[in-house]
């Protein structure tokens, strides 16, 4: 971890700050962006605001990746007339949208229907345990070999920053344990591009603790411009542009916005146990139910955000499906649903668009273990906000769950929608670090007609 507030170790000065801990902050990072490269990034974009933030609301997304795979068959795409070992053992009921039905388990998030578009007719995931497909729009071999970027350092690269000292992509994954569901990396566009992450650690960094007065922050950012080992370890093409890059560095440090946003002590009590706290412990090899994420990732678009990206529970039921859903879908019913209300009572739904989805849907008959195994054939998902025309559902599956029966939906769709409610054409060419153009997404792929108008 980079130390910039680090007690001192041999070679200290007199405030008991180590030269060690001074030279470190060219990788100050929250969990991998170092401020330099998030600065660099910020002036190679030509579209990146330099003075004070925007008063005009930003196009944004927050996604909710659902590691592991949720069951579609109990939750929101129920088949209540499907044969025994493949109907399941929950019973829909009505949401807001007439003749829309969901799980049981689900009750607040059927209140909600009208505020959400349901896709039940998802297709094009292959069976692979990773979140690639979702964030980068390609396989996981493919987006390595080729070096894919995320979806949200593509945001990155192409808007840049709404605010100076706010991250355009900011992602809340913690470290899983099965690495393919961990965050993919920024690709051919380079470290600049890659995602603020933020835990625990990382906030405290951002906070100036405050024995350290204004007066003795300028001199440590002094005693910075003098450190020739510093200046040894970087090539010269970077020293030409060093004094602007780390002044500016400095104004991040000194600003508390984004701390602010992570702030939750700061929001409405009564809006927090809205959401549900949730727990960081993580469930099996995947992410945990946080649902203080949930509220995070709304705090920091607000803040001026582009991007959020969210790792979600715990899915992979390949044994006692109906006993973990029962366990765990009222936290994800909960959180979900505030995040969705939350964003509508802000008047955000015009600008913030929310997906949750996860990488498969799950088989339509029930194993020996009352388990269900990978399904990678359909799947269902959740969009909302983005100005889109919610309160419908898109498609639909046969009786058994177990193929799209009509209007099936390629999950790049979903993700050429997001950017273009971003103002991003999903078509539009990048150039990688060796210059050459490469289309965002396929030609193949388009917006979701039903959902833009």
């Amino acid at each position: 971890m980079p130390i910039l507030w680090g007690s001192g170790a041999s070679g200290g000065y007199c405030d008991g700050q180590s030269r060690r801990s001074f030279l470190k902050i060219g990788g100050l990072a929250m969990g991998g962006l170092s401020l330099p490269d998030l600065l660099r990034a910020e002036a190679a974009s030509p579209r990146t605001g330099r003075g004070p933030a925007s008063k005009t609301p930003h196009h944004s997304v927050i996604m909710v990746y659902l590691s592991g795979g949720l069951a579609h068959q109990d939750t929101f795409d129920l088949k209540p007339g499907a044969p025994d070992g493949i109907r399941g053992e929950f019973k829909p009921i009505a949401s807001r949208i007439p003749g829309v039905q969901v799980g049981e388990l689900l009750p607040r998030m059927a209140t909600m229907m009208d505020k959400v578009a349901l896709i039940r007719s998802l297709v094009g995931l292959r069976d692979e345990h990773s979140s690639f497909q979702n964030l980068t729009g390609f396989p996981m071999s493919q987006s390595q070999r080729e070096g894919k970027p995320h979806f949200g350092s593509v945001i990155a690269h192409e808007l840049g920053s709404v605010d100076p000292v706010v991250p355009p992509f900011v992602d809340l994954f913690p470290v899983m344990q099965h690495r393919p569901y961990n965050t993919p990396s920024s690709g051919f566009l380079g470290h600049a591009y890659k995602p603020a992450r933020v835990d625990g650690d990382d906030l405290a960094l951002l906070r100036p603790p405050a024995n350290v007065s204004p007066r003795r922050f300028d001199e440590r950012k002094n005693l910075l411009a003098q450190f020739d080992q510093f200046r040894r370890q970087v090539d010269s093409a970077e020293i030409s542009g060093m004094d602007d890059v780390y002044r500016r560095a400095f104004d991040v440090l000194t600003s508390d916005k984004v701390a602010k946003a992570l702030d939750l002590e700061r929001e409405d009590p009564r809006l927090r146990d809205r959401y549900g706290i949730g727990s960081a412990k993580h469930l099996g090899d995947g992410a945990p139910m946080w649902n203080d994420q949930l509220l995070i990732a709304r705090r920091l678009v607000e803040a001026g955000a582009r991007c959020v990206t969210v790792a979600y529970g715990f899915w992979d039921t390949h044994g006692q499906n109906f006993n973990w859903l029962r366990e765990h879908l009222p936290r994800f019913d909960q959180g979900i649903s505030a995040l969705v209300q939350d964003l509508h009572a802000r008047g955000l739904d015009r600008h913030v668009t929310l997906i949750v989805w996860g990488e498969f849907g799950r088989t339509p008959k029930i194993n020996k273990d009352a388990g269900r195994d990978h399904w990678a054939p359909v799947n269902s998902a959740l969009l909302a906000g983005g100005g889109m025309k919610v309160g419908q559902v898109i498609g639909s599956t046969d009786k058994l769950g177990a193929a799209a029966a009509s209007r099936p939906v390629h999950y790049l769709d979903v993700l050429a929608t997001i950017y273009h409610n971003l103002g991003i054409d999903p078509h539009a060419f990048i150039r990688d670090q060796a210059n050459r153009p490469v289309s965002i997404l396929p030609p193949t792929t388009s917006p979701i007609a039903e959902l833009i108008g």
